[in-house]
């Protein structure tokens, strides 16, 4: 197993609250590699991308979740993808004008949507929450607490070499939780701090976050980056800009070069490529990846 890339998932048992705890290294890095995101904008890319981690964890097998942020402030998109196999990629457009703004400031006039769908789903279902609180975790947890209806604490953290995370939540149907041990657990996962994610997540974390509880603690899982483009989904979008559009890139730069935003592959297409690609039948698939 990655020592690096890990999502350990624990239950206590005395209270009827489950867990999870996530450290990125090599899948975070490699989502950041060729972007020149700044710094603010880095820091909420790395906590979606440990906050997608922690709730893909508990998916159905062969299911999806998409976290996405959209909205006409100075962070317009961000999108993190994560599969029930822990194969992640997400990307960010922002545009702060120089400024070192809050997240706040950066997502004014956002909505969060988190989707879930997948060959499990019988239905995707969607849940939109606005944009609020101070941090993407404030924003998830009222996530979960309006739409969901799961009452949660997550601790997010992110710098440029790792991004990690905790994730507690209260178990429907599993018995009364008493409210000052919830803001008990609440302060202490509070105190996960950059230096528990460099030294790497283990039994041993857990046990020091959570001293005075018994937990019972599953068996860690790998997760990784893994981008879904493909040349045939390249070619769906190249059908969806139009032939006319297409064919006029091509005479005015030779070929069309189309680079995936989230691991910056580059596929080019010259004039016959564009030929051929408008001769066949429509794209196979009405869906974008």
């Amino acid at each position: 197993m990655s020592a690096n890339d890990t999502v350990i998932p624990f239950l206590f048992e005395s209270l009827p609250v489950r867990g999870a705890l996530v450290q990125l290294s090599s899948s975070w890095q490699r989502m950041q590699e060729g972007r020149q995101y700044v710094e603010p904008v880095a820091e909420v890319l790395g906590h979606a991308a440990a906050a997608s981690a922690l709730i893909a964890q508990s998916l159905k097998s062969d299911s999806n979740i998409t976290l996405q942020i959209s909205g006409d402030g100075p962070l317009s998109m961000l999108v993190m993808q994560c599969s029930s196999k822990l194969e992640m990629r997400g990307m960010a457009h922002a545009d702060l004008g120089g400024a070192a703004l809050s997240y706040a400031e950066m997502v004014s006039r956002a909505q969060c949507a988190i989707t879930v769908d997948g060959s499990a789903i019988e239905r995707p279902y969607q849940g939109i929450v606005d944009v609020s609180g101070e941090s993407l975790a404030a924003s998830l947890e009222t996530y979960y607490e309006r739409s969901a209806q799961i009452p949660s604490h997550l601790a997010l953290l992110a710098e440029p070499t790792v991004a990690g995370g905790l994730l507690l939540q209260q178990m429907p149907g599993s018995g009364e939780l008493d409210e000052d041990d919830w803001r008990r657990l609440g302060m202490l996962a509070a105190t996960l701090r950059p230096d528990d994610m460099r030294a790497g997540v283990d039994m041993g974390l857990l046990g020091r976050l959570f001293a005075d509880d018994d937990l019972r603690v599953f068996a860690g899982r790998d997760a990784m980056f893994r981008c879904r483009c493909s040349r045939e989904r390249t070619e769906d979008v190249l059908r969806m800009l139009g032939e006319q559009e297409a064919m006029e890139s091509v005479q005015t730069d030779g070929a069309v070069d189309v680079t995936c935003e989230y691991c910056g592959r580059k596929r080019r297409f010259d004039e016959i490529d564009i030929k051929r690609l408008f001769a066949l039948p429509g794209p196979s698939s009405g869906r974008l990846h």
